[in-house]
């Protein structure tokens, strides 16, 4: 395995930081007389493997270069990180999409955490565009795991300062956490589309109980009709829902079904039968994460979905993507929202506190 050559302990010129001058009093300085000393702090933003196409928008955005993290593998698959520039004092972000092969886009984050606290950074930030595990958020039966708390735990020990996600699962993943959470939502730049593509003359559809206050949220930003898919998972299956019924009117109307994420688009699929079935004349469907486990794809083409609106949360190989799948840029919400926080300023209102729930 080879590694590339240490660079000089003391080069931070700021190739790969953001510099902000600050002002502030020299304390207990005998000749400083109140003298305003100036300092920089700095900015430095470097991204794991699963998903650099967004890092590098979000980076562009913010207006800095990625750093290069040297991510390598030894022979027997272990990761291996060095950080080309120094890190000692810099505020550090490091972006990981929790894609395909999730377990080994987890590790790389891991280990490049630990890897930026032991080079001395003065904060370390891990922001997970698509966090996972979040459906294992609590016990539905007896003698399973509370995954998404591990994960939060792991993230504790690798020494994390900080965490910046997108559109959880469920809010109180925040909780399962010990150090700060920035809860980022993709809705207005889904709300956007939904302007510019549907009109206002659309009945939003919650495509199970879980979803309904985000549907609910969007409903009442587009002043919309708000309609329910009744669903029912197999027991003991985790990718096999059936929808049974649909509260609300749909005769007539263009519908679009919003969730969080679309894994294997059983749900998805299966709510657009019901509302077609319904007298739905036009139905589509819109959510942050495009997982698109297989036979997702395949099933969407089939579907009487019209288009499908993900972002670009989760990468979609260009051999995967198809007509009806349309995908959106979270860079510049994720850029705002991480020079937020890196000049101590609030991230709630950008997003008028609508991040929350």
């Amino acid at each position: 395995m080879s590694t590339p050559e240490r660079s000089p302990a003391d080069d931070v010129d700021g190739r790969h930081s953001h510099e902000i001058p600050t002002l502030a009093t020299a304390p207990g300085s005998a000749d400083s007389g109140g003298q305003r000393v100036v300092s920089t702090r700095r900015l430095q933003v470097y991204s794991g493997r699963s998903n650099e196409a967004l890092a590098a928008d979000i980076a562009t955005a913010l207006g800095v270069e990625l750093g290069e993290a040297n991510l390598s593998e030894f022979a027997d698959g272990e990761v291996h990180c060095r950080f080309q520039d120094s890190v000692r004092g810099a505020d550090v972000f490091i972006i990981q999409s929790h894609a395909k092969p999730v377990n080994k886009a987890i590790m790389e984050q891991l280990i490049m955490i630990d890897a930026a606290k032991r080079a001395s950074a003065k904060r370390v930030t891990a922001v997970c565009p698509y966090y996972a595990y979040s459906r294992q958020d609590r016990k539905a039966a007896g003698r399973e795991p509370i995954t998404a708390k591990l994960l939060a735990n792991m993230f504790s020990t690798a020494g994390v300062d900080r965490m910046v996600g997108v559109d959880l699962h469920s809010g109180q993943l925040q909780g399962f956490f010990d150090v700060p959470v920035d809860h980022l939502t993709a809705l207005p730049i889904l709300t956007r589309w939904v302007r510019g593509n549907l009109g206002s003359d659309v009945v939003i559809v919650s495509p199970d109980a879980g979803r309904v206050k985000v549907a609910e949220r969007l409903a009442r930003s587009l002043s919309a009709d708000l309609a329910i898919v009744h669903k029912r998972r197999e027991v003991g299956s985790v990718n096999l829902a059936h929808a049974l019924d649909v509260v609300g009117d749909v005769d007539g109307r263009t519908c679009l079904l919003v969730d969080d994420m679309i894994d294997t688009a059983g749900t998805i699929c299966a709510g657009s039968e019901q509302l077609i079935a319904h007298g739905a004349t036009e139905v589509h469907a819109m959510a942050t994460h495009g997982v698109f486990s297989d036979p997702a794809l395949d099933r969407l083409k089939n579907s009487a979905i019209t288009r499908v609106a993900v972002t670009d949360s989760l990468p979609l190989a260009p051999d995967r993507r198809i007509d009806k799948v349309e995908v959106l840029s979270v860079a510049t919400t994720v850029a705002e929202a991480l020079a937020a926080v890196f000049q101590e300023e609030s991230v709630s209102e950008l997003f008028g506190g609508e991040n929350q729930s």
